[in-house]
């Protein structure tokens, strides 16, 4: 099957002000949808960032295309080897590690492994889990994704879930989210207030969900002493602990003294970042993410590794939409080793660019589509709409550390990396 076409779509829709230790999310999250038109009609769907410098470097691929051959994946990351080159992808929010041309690389083919294997599914009339070996299990477990949050946006009314940076409205906003979805694992992004009020806020989930594996990511806001302290703090209380502090070497040290394993994606983000890691011990819990791990079958391939060495492994997720979604959930139902329930950040949103039906949460998890490809179908009148939304929102770039300094002065926030 060649590819007649690739449409690459810059989208936006909406997201609450969500707190972390860069500063806050913007009005709207910015993404991008590819669909690799066949020569027979068939097309192919992938989903990744949408930030201006990574937009480039997919047009530049999606023109050269027309003619490839969908099964050929060692051609596909050819061409993103020949055309992205030595180009190295930053991004401003800094939440996902460090940057290099290898991880560029990575992010730019991901979007388009994706579209070709939902497109070779399509065409067999297989789903891609098969294409990715078979799966081994039925439904994907994910994790409520708590966040400390504003009430609202500059400027605009508050949005349902309201002010959320006690205690107490944590557990509010947890007691939702398990009410609506049916969570068993609960996520609490650190980094915002002080680490006392965030171990605080830990116990009070724990007291109010007992039973419930509890995890807490302050993206490297603290010190290793200040990690190791609340490291023992919530002994029995964490299942992991992640990205504590910046750099392996950091974590290294917070790890020879931690209770409980360590996990990140942020220290480990490229397959040259696990060798090291793994000799100092820095981490006991890779997060995968296939947008930046180069796609499902690098996914796979990190997994093998990590199996060897005896890391655990789960995903790592930032605000996506439903084609997203559902490559999390096919290469989660064919990868064996998976360790933990995945992040998702899918209750945060209100609307998508896939027909509503195909990806549903049931006791904190998804089953895996059946049908052929991602077994998801685009609406096309929704990817307008998200369209619009983009050319009208203005962002052409996540930029929370910016917006944080529009609620509070530029110079009285800076962002939280080592700061406690």
């Amino acid at each position: 099957m060649r590819i007649r076409e690739a449409v690459l779509t810059p989208v936006a829709f909406a997201d609450p002000p969500l707190l972390n230790a860069m500063g806050v999310h913007e009005p709207y999250a910015l993404r991008s949808v590819v669909q690799l038109v066949g020569e027979d009609g068939v097309t192919g769907l992938g989903e990744s960032y949408g930030d201006e410098g990574f937009l480039a470097q997919a047009r530049k691929v999606a023109e050269q295309l027309p003619g490839w051959d969908v099964f050929d994946l060692p051609g596909l990351r050819r061409i993103v080897e020949r055309v992205v080159g030595e180009t190295v992808h930053t991004d401003l929010h800094g939440l996902t590690g460090g940057f290099s041309v290898g991880k560029t690389l990575a992010s730019v083919y991901a979007l388009f492994e994706v579209a070709a294997l939902d497109a070779q599914g399509r065409l067999l009339g297989r789903p891609v889990y098969d294409l990715l070996g078979g799966r081994v299990r039925d439904e994907v477990e994910f994790s409520a994704y708590l966040f400390y949050k504003f009430g609202a946006h500059l400027g605009a009314a508050g949005d349902d879930w309201g002010e959320v940076l006690t205690p107490e409205a944590l557990v509010g906003q947890a007691r939702r989210m398990v009410g609506t979805y049916g969570f068993r694992s609960l996520k609490l992004k650190g980094g915002v207030l002080p680490p006392e009020q965030e171990t605080e806020a830990v116990r009070a989930l724990a007291g109010a969900f007992p039973g419930h594996p509890l995890r807490i990511d302050p993206n490297g806001a603290w010190t290793p002493d200040t990690a190791i302290r609340v490291a023992h703090a919530l002994d029995g209380v964490l299942e992991y602990l992640e990205d504590p502090t910046p750099g392996t070497a950091g974590m290294a040290r917070v790890a020879a003294r931690a209770p409980m394993p360590l996990a990140t994606n942020m220290c480990v983000v490229r397959f040259a970042d696990l060798e090291p890691a793994v000799r100092a011990r820095a981490v006991g819990v890779v997060l995968s993410d296939h947008h930046f791990w180069g796609g499902l079958r690098d996914t796979q391939a990190l997994s093998v590794a990590c199996r060897s060495f005896g890391i655990g492994l789960s995903m790592h997720s930032n605000s996506h939409l439903g084609i997203s979604l559902a490559a999390m959930v096919h290469v989660a139902a064919a990868t064996e080793h998976l360790s933990y329930a995945c992040d998702t950040h899918w209750p945060w949103k209100e609307s998508d660019v896939i027909a509503p039906g195909a990806l549903e949460f049931r006791d904190g998890a998804v089953r895996v589509p059946d049908g052929p490809g991602l077994g998801v179908e685009l609406d096309p009148d929704a990817l307008a709409r998200a369209h619009e939304t983009y050319l009208r929102c203005g962002l052409t770039q996540r930029d929370d550390t910016g917006y944080m300094r529009r609620y509070v002065g530029a110079s009285s926030f800076r962002p939280h990396t080592e700061r406690w």
